[in-house]
């Protein structure tokens, strides 16, 4: 197991601390931010009867990858002492039952955009965490079982979407289509679909094969929590070989000037606006995708980035499980995959 990051920050630092503030997420139905399309008058019902299993953590997509977060912790730190909640929770939310309510929530003909694709892409990985999970612990395979029929729904979906999305989203925010293809090229080398795999592939070449000189000055926006660029570098990094990687990388590399950008943390101004607290999740993106990167970018620019790394961790890994819910319920999982998802 690799937890370690450049630097000081180690998963055993934080564990802990990520875990309580997730499980305290997952069981607080409110605030939350509702997505859902009203079809006729009193529709609306509330989070927890409209999701049985994602209804805590301020949104359905939050709440998603607050449940990888402590996936991944019972996978990576399973002797925390906050491990015997995070499985009763799992039982309490991985019902089939849950689930299946889950599932005929997304299945309504109105709701075919929702949570495309951030959404999407965090169930596949929340999935996929499962089933690595599950590979040594009994008691998980129970959860995989349960998650698979909602996984089916947004694998299907993502097969009926990507022929008809003839033009990527480059926003730093929940749209952005880099991201939404990473998480569920995960998932599809997971569970060796061919055809996901295929797709994922072309539309990532279609989407970013000819990039040039990357305009990394127009980033960030004030609301980015991703970095469009570096995204679809570490996507293009996975459907690239290794030495047509490093050409593609030389186009697409911003100017130095601007490559500084990116190697540089935001300032994040008010942490208790849901908007701007964005940016510390940029920085925790960007601390993500950097060491993603690392490994195939130039010698030249590795001691920089390891250096960026460093200060991207620094400036906002504390908002990850301290400060205002407008940050934590959520931050942790992207400080969680700054860590460790290598």
């Amino acid at each position: 197991m690799k937890t370690d990051t450049p630097g000081s920050f180690t998963l055993d630092m934080h564990a802990a601390s990520f875990a309580r503030v997730a499980l305290a997420n997952l069981v607080r139905e409110l605030p939350h931010k509702i997505d859902h399309l009203l079809m006729v008058s009193g529709e609306w019902q509330s989070p927890r009867i409209m999701h049985p299993a994602f209804y805590g953590s301020y949104d359905w997509h939050s709440s998603v990858h607050m449940h990888w977060l402590l996936a991944r912790l019972l996978r990576l730190a399973p002797g925390l002492s906050e491990a015997p909640r995070i499985r009763e929770l799992f039982d309490l939310h991985f019902t089939p039952a849950n689930i299946a309510a889950e599932a005929a929530y997304l299945s309504h003909p109105a709701r075919q955009s929702f949570e495309r694709t951030y959404g999407w892409a965090w169930l596949l990985k929340l999935q996929t965490e499962l089933m690595l999970l599950a590979e040594a612990d009994l008691q998980a395979g129970s959860w995989r079982d349960a998650l698979q029929p909602l996984a089916d729904v947004i694998t299907e979906r993502y097969l009926h979407y990507l022929p008809l999305a003839d033009y990527p989203v480059r926003a730093g925010t929940h749209a952005n289509s880099a991201f939404g293809l990473l998480f569920a090229l995960d998932h599809a080398e997971r569970i060796q679909h061919i055809a996901l795999r295929k797709l994922i592939a072309a539309k990532a070449n279609q989407w970013f094969g000819r990039d040039r000189r990357y305009p990394a000055r127009y980033e960030p926006g004030g609301e980015d929590f991703l970095s469009g660029g570096l995204l679809e570098a570490v996507l293009m990094q996975r459907v690239i070989d290794g030495c047509s990687y490093a050409d593609w990388w030389e186009v697409f590399c911003p100017a130095r000037e601007d490559l500084l950008t990116w190697l540089t943390p935001v300032a994040v101004s008010d942490r208790s606006d849901p908007k701007l607290a964005h940016l510390d999740g940029l920085n925790l993106a960007r601390a993500w995708c950097w060491k993603r990167l690392a490994p195939q970018l130039p010698v030249a620019l590795r001691q920089s980035v390891a250096v960026a790394i460093d200060a991207h961790l620094s400036a906002s890994l504390p908002q990850a499980s301290g400060g205002d819910y407008a940050g934590t319920h959520w931050l942790a999982s992207f400080a969680l995959l700054a860590l460790t998802d290598d």
